[in-house]
């Protein structure tokens, strides 16, 4: 997180990290305390139609009793964005790989500092503007800028 940054930091979550913060057996996984902080309004958290899609689609097969904790965090955690026009797609193609380049388009039109999944060579090279992390490796930045208070 930039220092002297007035803003929420505003982060675009990937289906993955979607899935484990809603599936998730501890109370102090990474993905659900990045969920909770979003709940707490201490960051904004976005997705697309197709991250909630993709995660509701493999909670239903997977692990069904998982919905109504997804459902809940839904509703109070995510700002939920239209996924990008395919024609949005051409400039970026060759940055992620083609299935998830629809979810770094988005995260960049949303104007999101990081993207959150597990898969990060998925996004590679990526975009200069957004920094592709996994769950943990972002508490534990955010428990960084916390001790430097």
């Amino acid at each position: 997180m930039a220092k002297n940054n007035p803003a929420k930091p505003r982060l675009f979550i990937d289906a993955d990290a979607l899935f484990a913060g809603s599936a998730s057996p501890s109370k102090h996984g990474a993905s659900l305390l990045i969920l909770r902080l979003a709940e707490i309004t201490l960051i904004d958290a976005v997705a697309s139609i197709q991250v909630v899609t993709e995660a509701e689609r493999n909670l239903e097969t997977k692990l069904p009793q998982a919905l109504p904790a997804f459902r809940h965090l839904v509703s109070r955690c995510l700002t939920i964005v239209p996924d990008p026009d395919p024609t949005d797609l051409t400039p970026y193609f060759g940055l992620a790989d083609s299935k998830d380049l629809p979810i770094l388009v988005a995260a960049l039109r949303e104007k999101c500092v990081w993207l959150i999944t597990f898969n990060i060579r998925d996004y590679q090279p990526g975009h200069p503007d957004i920094q592709i992390l996994q769950p943990g490796e972002f508490i534990l930045q955010v428990r960084d800028q916390l001790s430097q208070l």
